[in-house]
């Protein structure tokens, strides 16, 4: 499988997974552009679903489904099916709750689309108010190899490495992630997530030495990230 980025409403991404025949539209607000593309690779677009239900990535839904006929999956629906077939491969479904209680995450070989769940150097706001069950669900995202391609549902990079270097101004990683960054294509590693994204580096040395001088609690993997989560 493949997977190709469009951006939309400035820095929205939405994602077309990909086969030889067939095709998912994972949050496609730039309509045109992902059905443009499909024509090019010959594809058809059989799916539509998203990571979320907040509007921002529901928004191409309706637009998506008249203009292919594709069949819509819902968060709920996709997530109780726990994977999709695109040709003979499977496209794996994660709940991953936090952002939103229905937040899902996508995997395509070694590439996980994580919606707002886990950002290119940041993560998304704690809406379901279960901050344990976000921990639970990044915590999770962390358990996969370091080579995995961490692809988002928004651009927040030079924003997100502004507060890492808020947080933890001795940090050299920062400085050699935003000289990767592409805004024409959004990716990282997990292992550059681990380097120098905030939110996860709870098990990272320099970030429990930088609670620790803030007095602030980090005894356990929870409460480091939950110090971090509410530090500003």
């Amino acid at each position: 499988m493949k997977v190709k980025q469009f951006r939309y409403s400035q820095d929205n991404l939405g994602y077309l997974v990909y086969g030889s025949k067939t095709a998912i539209a994972i949050d496609p607000g730039a309509v045109s552009e992902i059905i443009s593309f499909a024509k090019e690779k010959k594809v058809k677009i059989k799916y539509v679903t998203n990571t979320h239900s907040h509007h921002d990535h529901t928004s191409g839904n309706d637009l998506m489904l008249e203009k292919t006929h594709a069949q819509f999956l819902d968060c709920k629906a996709i997530r109780n099916k726990r994977s999709l077939k695109l040709d003979d491969e499977d496209l794996l479904v994660f709940h991953t709750p936090g952002h939103t209680r229905d937040s899902l995450t996508f995997k395509a070989d070694n590439i996980l689309i994580t919606g707002d769940t886990l950002f290119n150097g940041t993560i998304g706001n704690c809406f379901s108010e279960d901050l344990l069950g976000f921990f639970n669900s990044l915590k999770f995202l962390c358990s996969f190899s370091k080579e995995t391609i961490i692809y988002g549902g928004h651009d927040y990079v030079k924003d997100s490495m502004v507060y890492a270097k808020l947080i933890d101004k001795q940090n050299p990683e920062t400085d050699r992630y935003l000289e990767k960054y592409n805004p024409d294509h959004i990716i990282s590693t997990l292992e550059d997530e681990l380097k120098v994204n905030p939110y996860i580096r709870f098990n990272d040395k320099a970030m429990v030495k930088v609670l620790n001088k803030k007095n602030l609690p980090g005894n356990t993997e929870y409460e480091r990230f939950k110090s971090v989560y509410e530090l500003y």
